[in-house]
């Protein structure tokens, strides 16, 4: 990757990710003991700078021969959320964003306060050949209507259709969606009101190892002790203060990016799983 555009390695943060010694019921609650045992990410920083976001955000990651687990603790002190429509833009208002890369591919995921999800699968266009393994109906480009697309940036005049990223664009399959993915979120506090302050949200999901074919890329699945991973862990927040709305969005991840772009697998975090069990 072009080093002029995006994160160093030195930026990038690793965690283990740990089994837990039964499957997780997804509903939201983040008191459960296997949440309370699990080692929780730091404070979410600046996509950008790498500065603490102003609201607390911290994820943590489980595993069994299942399922993916992921969790976020989301301090919100007025909890807004109103797109209700599934794979709304749901990142035009206050999200959680999951990606997990594939090397070739990746998945995006979104999810509000009201637990309206947003889902597109990319495919790098590099990789997209006929004989492929996303040569397959799945993934046909007309029948299931698929887009081009070049990154955050790919409509500004100086990276017009191709975007930033130095692997240029992807296939956009925005009516993909996670086979068996379950989410759950719980507010703490009252959403859409704000004439008292409230904690803010959490959010469990489950991505189940056998909808991961297209994103293993070699690797086992479910993943052997000592298996990497790539994943994007995410926040955005729409601020109006005085009534204007601040653009860009101040977007926090568990670690920066060096630029407002999630659309960069080489800095997402690694991911290392551990068949230790907590």
């Amino acid at each position: 990757m072009d080093k002029k555009y995006g994160c160093s390695e030195k930026h990038i943060a690793h965690y283990t990710s740990c089994r837990t010694p039964k499957s997780i019921e997804i509903n939201g609650d983040l008191e459960k003991p296997v949440w309370q045992r699990a080692q929780k990410s730091p404070r979410f920083v600046d996509m950008v700078t790498g500065e603490p976001g102003f609201f607390d955000t911290r994820s943590a990651v489980l595993w069994d021969d299942q399922n993916l687990y992921i969790a976020f603790w989301v301090e919100e002190p007025f909890v807004q959320a109103h797109l209700t429509e599934r794979d709304s833009l749901i990142f035009n208002e206050n999200d959680i964003e999951v990606f997990i890369d594939g090397d070739d591919a990746y998945y995006e995921f979104e999810i509000n306060a009201l637990g309206t999800v947003y889902e597109v699968f990319f495919i790098w266009r590099d990789a997209y050949k006929k004989g492929s393994k996303f040569d397959v109906p799945e993934f046909d480009l007309i029948d299931q209507k698929a887009l081009s697309f070049g990154g955050n940036e790919d409509r500004m005049a100086d990276s017009f259709w191709h975007g930033r990223h130095p692997r240029k664009t992807r296939w956009a399959f925005i009516n993909w969606d996670f086979p068996g993915m379950q989410s759950a979120v719980r507010v703490q506090g009252t959403i859409n009101d704000n004439t008292d302050i409230d904690k803010g949200w959490t959010v469990e999901l489950a991505f189940p190892w056998a909808g991961m074919k297209s994103l293993a890329n070699g690797r086992s699945l479910p993943p052997k002790d000592g298996d990497t991973w790539r994943l994007f862990l995410g926040r955005f927040q729409k601020l109006t203060p005085s009534g204007q709305e601040v653009n860009p969005h101040p977007a926090w991840a568990w670690n920066r990016h060096g630029v407002y772009d999630t659309h960069l697998p080489e800095c997402f975090t690694y991911i290392h799983f551990s068949d230790k069990i907590i």
